[in-house]
């Protein structure tokens, strides 16, 4: 693995790669309250915090059982979410298989409207100011197909040049085979590259070790303790024009 406290860029930075989930935006309210209102839709009355607990549970044991949308496993991102929602109903003592399956496409289609979901206030601005500089950007994210209809909504879509879902290539971050599809995308070495991501495996060690400029976003100080350089640490992406344009030469 790279030396992740390298400091200086070889070569001008082309392109920033981003995270989407908890980096340029997040759900809105918890995944317990959003399914309880569904569930209150279809006359049942449920504690959000039951069904949070239960979705953890639910989403925790799918995601080990059939990692990445079990792809390998023939599956895909929809059904795999829909497993995953009626698995949490029925974990709440709900039995009824008609009425799992109504919830579960509900509650499928529901996380592709932009009310479930809250964009950080830099997160736009930030994007602009990235596009000013001359910077083209993609995304490198674990998500499923619904990501480029809910950065459409959200009002993101258009800020990128091309998107890399873990669901479309088969792998998902930390596996460094997502950002080679990303690179193949760019056009350029790794090290004419950024990434930004909130997670410290996923999207800062990851990428570092391929030799792209990974900025770890910390945005609550969740890993002060971890082996990151100041200077590889955002606490808001209102930080991050400066670095780049440090290394823009």
């Amino acid at each position: 693995m790279r030396n992740i406290k390298e400091g200086a860029m070889r070569g001008p930075v082309q392109w920033v790669l981003w995270d989407v989930k908890d980096t340029l935006l997040k759900v809105r309210t918890s995944v317990g309250e959003q399914y309880c209102k569904e569930a209150e839709r279809m006359g049942l009355s449920l504690n959000p915090v039951e069904v949070n607990a239960a979705f953890l549970q639910a989403y925790r044991h799918y995601s080990s059982h059939y990692p990445n949308y079990g792809i390998a496993q023939g599956l895909d991102g929809k059904v795999w979410w829909m497993e995953v929602v009626r698995d949490t109903f029925s974990r709440c003592r709900v039995k009824d298989p008609a009425l799992l399956n109504t919830m579960a496409h509900n509650l499928y289609n529901n996380f592709c409207k932009p009310e479930h979901w809250e964009v950080f206030p830099d997160s736009k601005r930030t994007l602009e100011s990235c596009s000013s500089l001359g910077l083209k950007l993609g995304v490198v994210s674990n998500f499923d197909s619904r990501l480029e209809g809910i950065l459409r909504v959200c009002g993101l879509l258009s800020h990128f040049s091309f998107l890399v879902t873990s669901e479309e290539v088969g792998v998902a971050k930390p596996n460094p085979a997502i950002f080679e599809q990303a690179l193949k995308k760019c056009g350029i070495p790794a090290t004419n590259a950024v990434h930004i991501g909130d997670h410290y495996v996923n999207d800062y060690l990851t990428s570092r070790s391929m030799g792209i400029h990974g900025y770890l976003l910390d945005r609550h100080n969740k890993h002060h303790s971890t082996d990151v350089p100041p200077e590889h640490r955002l606490s808001s992406l209102d930080e991050l024009l400066s670095r780049l344009q440090q290394h823009m030469d």
